[in-house]
């Protein structure tokens, strides 16, 4: 490991203020687990909602509570609860969704229609306008009964509410009391649980335990649905995966086959594979997270209720995990597989750039080649130039010498004009050829390195 790595320190708050300690102290204590009597009928609604949407969902909240004469939750709250007389409610602020919890007790005449197969929910007692203008798009909605196992026809029951195929069951609370749904949406979208409670001794069911399982209940639908949401997104990005592998493995032929001129238009193919893979990647990794971390509190919360399951009967873990575990492994081998395409992009790309850099060396080494031979041609030329020189200045020379031996005679110089041409013509030719070689020489000798 790198020093730096090893000495670096964790990322913290600029300030840690006391009400910032206060605030994550108390996110020990957020969204307590109500304390439920049986019996009772709880209606639960978890709507998928964007950032627009819940601020919409805290004012439809508000509108409500003061219409029954209570404050408003806080601007920045995240939870509320507040009894409203005939019911109560409860609400929660999530990262992508708002639930919508709703009690009501259940009156003798309440337990002989549920017994009848006309179950009472907590939703009739909600203002059906407000209701049904709850703002975002419904992700689930859950009827849960709770009642008393003493005193109760509990199989007449299980055969009004569920389908006797697909009814599961399973003891929890310390097996003291039983949990049946069969996961069914009815007409009005929503599943149906049941719950018997224990006895009253001496094992009793206290309203904190009865709270605290229907909570657990309650966000084991929720986060299954919530982690269902990546199923058609992996689905969509399998087909495309399909049909990008394909591709891939078409270019990684046609790299294998391929001539210099067929080079720029595979690559050009290659770069868009690449660009519509990250494209996808971008789009589908952030809820292919949160789908797996959804998996995980579901799980965890099947795991709380610490089921047992009824002789006859499917538990609800067997049930859920029947179709979860599945829908779970395709996000993630969908996940898995866009990160293996885009390893084998980049080396089929690392493959088809060296091809390419190989071939510009080839071409360089020939450049260079033919640089070479045009040097050395330009030198030969360059030969007879200075040949051509030496003759044109000698000639020049020597005609000066001739008008200076004319001008000699007059004082007396003893040989002729043209003698003495014809003797300074080897004379002059070699001095300027050794001058030339000289500068020759010289100016070579400085473009050569130390």
């Amino acid at each position: 490991m790198p020093p730096a790595a090893m000495t670096a320190k964790p990322a913290l708050p600029e300030q840690l203020t006391p009400e910032l300690r206060l605030a994550l102290h108390q996110e020990l204590h957020a969204r307590p687990a109500p304390q439920l009597q049986a019996p009772l009928a709880v209606s639960h609604w978890v709507m998928l909602a964007d950032e627009a949407e819940r601020a919409a969902g805290r004012e439809h909240l508000a509108r409500l509570l003061a219409g029954r004469g209570q404050a408003p939750p806080a601007d920045d709250a995240a939870f509320a609860q507040a009894d409203l007389g005939e019911f109560s409610l409860r609400w929660e602020l999530h990262t992508e969704f708002v639930t919508w919890t709703f009690f009501r007790p259940l009156a003798p005449p309440d337990l002989a229609a549920l017994a009848q197969g006309d179950p009472p929910t907590a939703a009739e007692l909600v203002p059906a306008a407000w209701r049904q203008a709850l703002p975002g798009r419904a992700l689930t909605g859950v009827h849960l009964w709770a009642l008393p196992r003493r005193g109760t026809d509990t199989a007449a029951v299980l055969r009004r509410l569920f389908d006797e195929q697909a009814v599961t069951g399973s003891r929890v609370i310390s097996q003291s009391s039983e949990l049946h749904t069969d996961l069914r949406l009815r007409a009005d979208g929503c599943l149906r649980v049941l719950v018997f409670t224990g006895p009253t001794a001496p094992d009793a069911v206290t309203p904190r335990r009865l709270g605290r399982l229907v909570q657990r209940v309650l966000e084991i639908e929720t986060y299954r649905m919530a982690a269902l949401l990546g199923l058609p997104t992996a689905r969509r990005a399998v087909q495309w995966l399909a049909e990008g592998e394909g591709e891939l493995a078409a270019l990684a032929q046609a790299v294998r086959h391929a001539v210099r001129a067929d080079e720029p238009a595979l690559l050009d193919r290659l770069t868009r594979l690449a660009a519509e893979l990250e494209g996808l990647y971008a789009s589908t990794h952030a809820r292919f997270s949160a789908s797996a971390a959804y998996d995980d509190l579901a799980r965890q919360r099947l795991a709380e209720i610490a089921e047992l399951r009824i002789d006859g009967m499917q538990s609800l873990r067997d049930f859920i995990e029947r179709r979860l575990s599945p829908a779970m492994a395709t996000c993630r081998s969908a996940d898995r597989r866009q990160a293996a395409l885009s390893a084998r992009i980049a080396r089929v790309g690392d493959l088809l750039r060296t091809r390419v850099e190989v071939e510009q060396q080839l071409s360089s080494r020939e450049l260079l080649a033919a640089m070479n031979r045009r040097q050395a041609l330009q030198l030969k030329l360059q030969s007879t130039v200075e040949g051509l020189s030496v003759a044109a200045i000698t000639y020049y020379v020597v005609g000066l010498v001739a008008y200076v031996a004319k001008g000699a005679q007059k004082i007396g110089w003893p040989v002729s004009v043209e003698l003495t041409a014809a003797a300074a013509v080897p004379v002059v030719a070699l001095a300027v050829w050794a001058s030339l070689r000289r500068v020759h020489h010289r100016i070579a000798g400085a473009d050569e390195p130390d």
